[in-house]
């Protein structure tokens, strides 16, 4: 039952209190579909460490990838649901599958020996070294005389 409270903004937002769950319920990821992949930065004095959220994965669905200075962090299921009557003929037959991915810059310089990977309760922990880039050498020219 709705009934109007004077601690929110406004009588609409007391009507509309759980409207947005009903869209946000995906059969692939469930109620947890709008905290996918969200991450949280913290940068230590050496390294960056990562948490990102991906509920509901399992660890083999889970892949990182460094490629040209740029880690990427992908997941991807599959849902298969089929259910039979007692004569085996089908009632209901359905496959879902997704896949989300995101990428974060941590330099040319890092390479897959220097991160560190973690997945615990639906959470992935990378711990991810700062690493400056190389100086490169003045040039050494030669006077030209003339």
């Amino acid at each position: 039952m709705l009934l109007p409270t004077v601690l929110h903004d406004s009588l609409f937002d007391d009507f509309m209190d759980g409207f947005d769950d009903m869209f946000e319920h995906s059969p692939l990821y469930g109620k947890h579909a709008r905290n996918l992949m969200k991450t949280d930065v913290r940068d230590c004095k050496d390294h960056y460490e990562l948490d990102i959220d991906l509920p509901g994965f399992k660890k083999e669905d889970i892949h990182a990838e460094l490629q040209d200075g740029y880690l990427t962090i992908s997941a991807a299921k599959a849902v298969d649901k089929d259910e039979k009557d007692k004569q085996g003929r089908y009632i209901r037959r359905e496959r879902n599958s997704g896949q989300c991915a995101r990428a974060f810059y941590v330099g040319e310089n890092v390479t897959e020996q220097d991160v560190k990977a973690k997945y615990s309760d639906g959470i992935l922990q990378l711990s991810i070294p700062k690493k400056d880039a190389p100086q490169e050498e003045p040039k050494k020219y030669i006077a030209i005389e003339g």
